[in-house]
C-alpha cells in the first residue's frame, strides 16, 4: 500500500450512518406499494443508476453501464495489465422487498473504498465493484443475469426468455440503453481476477442469537427450479358432477401438500411453491390449466436430487389419480459453491483487527457467487438483520452493525494489499 493525498477521515459511528442514508435514498428508487420493488431493466432500476455512480465517484471509482444492464465501478489507477479484485452484490429486489437485500452489497464496498481513499490509502491491485442488474429473477424465468456475464455463462436461451408482457431479455436490455450483443465481450478473464467479495444481510436468524454484527460466510447452498403444468378439463361449475371432473387447481393444491410433506422428512432440504396461475380462473368454470413453481434448496446434491424424484413421484400419483396430465420442467440449477479458504482466513483476521467475533455459518439462499465461483474465488461477509428477516418491507439492519461490516472490508482490503 502507498499513500496519496490524505483527506478527513471518517470518525467513528459516521460510516454506519452515511450506510443507512444511502440505502434509504437507494430504497426510494422503488415502485409504488410496500417495501421496495426494484426490477432489472425498469424504470427503477434506471433511476438508481445516478445514485449509484455519484457513490461511486466519491470513492474515486469511473462508473459505466455494461451490456448485460450492471453498472461497474473501475478503479482508473489500477496498472495496466494488473489484476482486480472484484467486489458488489444486486441492484434488484423481489416484488416489495426490503432495502438491504443486495443494494448493501453496492453500497457498503463503494463506502469502504471512500473512506480508504480519505485516509490516502492506494490498493495495489484493480479494483471494481458491481451492481449486478439481475440476480433474483423475478422479471424473467432465469436468473443471476449480471454476474453470469462477467463469468462468461449467458447462454443464447437465457437471452430469448420472455417477461409476463412477452418482452425478452434481450429486447429489454435493449430498451435499457444496452448492447446484448456485446455480453460475451464483458466476461472476465479468470487469470486477471483476484478474487470476488460479497456483503450481504444474512437473511437468516444466526448472528441475531448468538449476538454478532458478522459472519464469514463458508458455502452457498445449491438450488433448483422447475415450472409444473397441470392439465385437467374446463366446465361448467354448476353442471358438471364431482366425481365427474378433472379440476387441474384441486388436483394443484393436492400437489402443493405433497410437496411440503416431502420437505418436512428432512433439514437439509427446503423449498417452496411460490407462484401459481390458473387458466381459465374464472369464478364459474372449472379450471383447465395450473402452472405452478417449485424450488429445491440443499447444500447437498444427491439430497436435492432425492427430493426431486419425491416431489415428482408424489406429484404424477396425484395426477393419474385425478385424471390430469403432468408436466416438470427444469428452469434453473447451481450447485452448492465453497467459499475460498484464503477469503475466509482474510476475512476473519479484518474481523479480528477491528475486534469482532468471526462467526462462522452456512448460506442458505443462493447469491451472486454462485455465478461468479465459475470465474473466480469467492468470498461472503454476511451482517446481521433484525430476526433473520428478508424478502419482506420490514427487513432491518442497525447504523452500528453496517459500521463494524464496512470497517471489516477496510481491513480486508489493507490485507490483501500487504505483499
Amino acid at each position: 500500500m502507498t499513500k496519496a493525498a490524505v483527506n478527513t477521515p471518517f470518525a467513528q459511528g459516521e460510516l454506519g450512518q452515511l450506510l443507512i442514508e444511502r440505502l434509504d435514498e437507494a430504497a426510494r428508487c422503488s415502485a409504488p406499494g410496500a417495501g421496495v420493488t426494484r426490477l432489472f431493466c425498469s424504470q427503477e432500476h434506471q433511476n438508481v443508476l445516478p445514485l449509484i455512480s455519484r457513490w461511486m465517484e466519491q470513492a474515486g471509482l469511473a462508473p459505466q453501464l455494461d451490456a448485460a444492464g450492471n453498472l461497474v465501478g473501475r478503479c482508473p489507477k489500477a496498472q495496466a495489465g494488473g489484476k482486480t479484485f472484484i467486489m458488489g452484490s444486486h441492484q434488484d429486489s423481489v416484488i416489495e422487498g426490503g432495502k438491504y437485500d443486495g443494494m448493501l452489497g453496492v453500497a457498503l464496498p463503494i463506502l469502504a473504498l471512500e473512506a480508504l481513499k480519505r485516509e490516502g490509502v492506494t490498493l495495489p491491485f484493480g479494483i471494481e465493484v458491481v451492481a449486478f442488474g439481475d440476480e433474483e429473477g423475478v422479471r424473467f424465468p432465469t436468473t443471476l443475469v449480471g454476474s453470469k456475464a462477467l463469468a462468461g455463462n449467458v447462454t443464447p436461451d437465457q437471452l430469448a426468455v420472455r417477461d409476463a408482457q412477452g418482452v425478452t431479455l434481450a429486447e429489454a436490455l435493449t430498451a435499457f440503453g444496452c448492447q446484448p450483443d456485446e455480453i460475451p465481450a464483458i466476461a472476465r478473464n479468470p487469470a486477471n481476477t483476484l478474487g470476488f467479495l460479497e456483503v450481504h444481510i444474512e437473511q437468516g436468524p444466526v448472528l441475531e442469537q448468538r449476538h454478532h454484527a458478522v459472519g464469514v460466510v463458508t458455502a452457498l447452498t445449491g438450488i433448483e427450479r422447475h415450472r409444473v403444468t397441470l392439465r385437467g378439463k374446463a366446465g361448467h361449475a354448476g353442471t358438471t358432477p364431482m366425481p365427474m371432473r378433472h379440476d387441474a387447481l384441486v388436483g394443484a393444491a393436492e400437489m402443493v401438500l405433497a410437496v411440503d410433506s416431502v420437505l418436512q422428512r428432512t433439514d437439509k432440504l427446503v423449498g417452496v411453491v411460490g407462484k401459481l396461475d390458473v387458466h381459465p380462473n374464472a369464478v364459474n368454470v372449472i379450471p383447465a390449466e395450473v402452472t405452478f413453481t417449485v424450488e429445491l434448496r440443499s447444500p447437498e446434491r444427491n439430497l436435492r436430487q432425492r427430493g426431486r424424484e419425491a416431489v415428482y413421484a408424489a406429484m404424477e400419483e396425484v395426477a393419474t389419480r385425478r385424471g390430469l396430465v403432468l408436466e416438470m420442467e427444469n428452469t434453473y440449477s447451481a450447485d452448492a459453491t465453497a467459499c475460498a479458504d484464503w477469503i475466509m482466513t482474510s476475512l476473519e483476521k479484518a474481523c479480528a483487527d477491528v475486534g469482532q467475533p468471526a462467526e462462522r455459518l452456512f448460506s442458505g439462499a443462493g447469491h451472486d457467487g454462485l455465478a461468479m465461483q465459475a470465474l473466480t474465488d469467492i468470498g461472503m461477509l454476511f451482517m446481521r438483520c433484525k430476526e433473520g428477516l428478508s424478502h419482506h418491507p420490514d427487513e432491518a439492519i442497525t447504523a452500528e452493525d453496517g459500521e463494524a461490516a464496512t470497517r471489516v472490508v477496510m481491513a480486508f482490503l489493507r490485507q490483501l494489499a500487504r505483499p
